[in-house]
């Protein structure tokens, strides 16, 4: 379970914006990755139900994600990063989602003292800590990862999946499941695939 203990660190040294940043999506064949940029309005919560709720998006249920997402929106500031499946195909996905961090936090509505980043560092002049692990080790890392978790899926499952229905991205988001791979043998690449991810890579030189 995530805690504030880098948080609580930094704000004993009077660094008070501390922001938490998380990609989802790095893995994914198809549709853009997210990145979310958190910082936490006040240094101290109570031990609520739903504070304690916030971890690693990935363990996580998808109907607790939406209820976290919801308190989120009360007690921080958030913004998502996005980089295209055209942009990842460009730069890389490791460029890719470093660029989708530094957009998160320019889209904040305050600006950040201090970043903590799950296993990244990014090209931004703000003092930033690299965790490995983060997610599942600091509440702010955790907060963000949800907040982008939930706006990729709903973005892929409202308005991918209904551009194409035949990949099922309303169950796999993107991800290369056997069905979204059988759909790709079946129907082809879309304009939404990662051209340079196999086994779409493969298929394109065939």
């Amino acid at each position: 379970m995530s805690n504030l203990e880098f948080e609580n660190d930094l704000w004993q040294s009077n660094i008070n914006n501390v922001c938490g940043i998380d990609e989802v999506g790095r893995g994914c064949l198809a549709g853009p990755v997210y990145s979310g940029a958190v910082v936490f309005k006040e240094k101290s919560y109570s031990n609520s139900e739903e504070f304690n709720l916030i971890d690693d998006s990935k363990k996580i249920s998808e109907k607790k994600r939406d209820l976290i997402h919801g308190y989120l929106k009360q007690i921080s500031y958030f913004a998502i990063g996005i980089c295209s499946s055209e942009e990842i195909d460009e730069i890389g996905i490791q460029e890719a989602v470093k660029l989708s961090m530094i957009r998160a936090v320019n889209n904040l509505d305050i600006t950040p003292e201090f970043l903590l980043i799950d296993s990244m560092k990014i090209d931004i002049d703000i003092p930033q800590k690299s965790i490995i692990k983060g997610d599942q080790k600091s509440k702010s890392i955790s907060a963000a990862s949800i907040i982008a978790k939930v706006k990729r899926d709903n973005y892929m499952k409202l308005e991918v999946a209904n551009k194409f229905p035949n990949y099922k991205f309303e169950n796999n988001k993107g991800y290369g499941t056997k069905e979204h791979i059988n759909a790709l043998k079946l129907f082809g690449i879309t304009e939404i695939h990662r051209k340079s991810f196999e086994p779409i890579k493969s298929m394109i030189k065939d």
